[in-house]
């Protein structure tokens, strides 16, 4: 049985190639390609693909918040998001959204197809350094974890959706206040957490509600 494969990729050469590459795989059958999230949200539950080759800058609506929409629609669906981006608050803002797996674009043609159908078998296929920075955070966040009920419910709100991989515009948006309260909300919950950055505070906010 064919493995089927849909792409949400805005750049249109990398998005040709990745086509091409799904069409020449024996294993595999092409279902779509989308140039942005919107159309991927519209389409997607109703196609129903085994697996999702996700970008993350888009415009408009990120891969993340993509993935964030579409996995309770289609929970059979693998995402595996295939970016430039390598930081730790994409990953774990990815991973948080439902992302099964996070390859960089610089993955060789084998290694990708060899992720694809490693996704449909159970996995969840890493770019090796990516691997290593979701390992050394949590390893980093092995301290006891900040009790979330400490946080305000608009702190918690916040960190809400900063673990779905909303920008900070987007929470003030969602919220309806300004950029300067959610910086200063998330100063708060920094303090609170005992953590220096937006992946640390996530990942303990994980681990947690795990």
């Amino acid at each position: 049985m064919r493995t089927r494969v849909s792409i949400v990729e805005d750049d249109e050469p990398t998005r040709r190639l990745l086509a091409e590459m799904i069409r020449k795989a024996p294993n595999l059958e092409l279902v779509s390609d989308f140039a942005n999230a919107e159309q991927a949200i519209r389409q997607i539950p109703g196609e129903r693909p085994d697996v999702v080759l996700m970008d993350i800058n888009m415009p408009v609506i990120n891969g993340v918040e993509c993935v964030r929409r579409l996995k309770p629609l289609v929970p059979g669906t693998q995402f595996l998001m295939l970016t430039v981006y390598e930081d730790a608050d994409h990953i774990f803002a990815a991973l948080a959204a439902g992302a099964t797996g996070y390859l960089l674009k610089s993955t060789r043609r084998p290694e990708l197809l060899a992720a694809i159908h490693q996704i449909v078998e159970g996995g969840s296929p890493m770019s090796s350094g990516i691997a290593r920075k979701v390992v050394r955070s949590f390893a980093e966040s092995a301290a006891p974890v900040a009790d979330v009920e400490r946080l305000s419910s608009r702190e918690q709100a916040v960190l809400d959706l900063l673990s779905r991989g909303f920008l900070y515009k987007e929470i003030a948006d969602n919220l309806g206040v300004s950029v300067s309260t959610v910086c200063t909300y998330i100063r708060r919950i920094y303090e609170k957490f005992q953590v220096h950055s937006r992946s640390q505070a996530v990942a303990k906010y994980l681990k947690q509600s795990s």
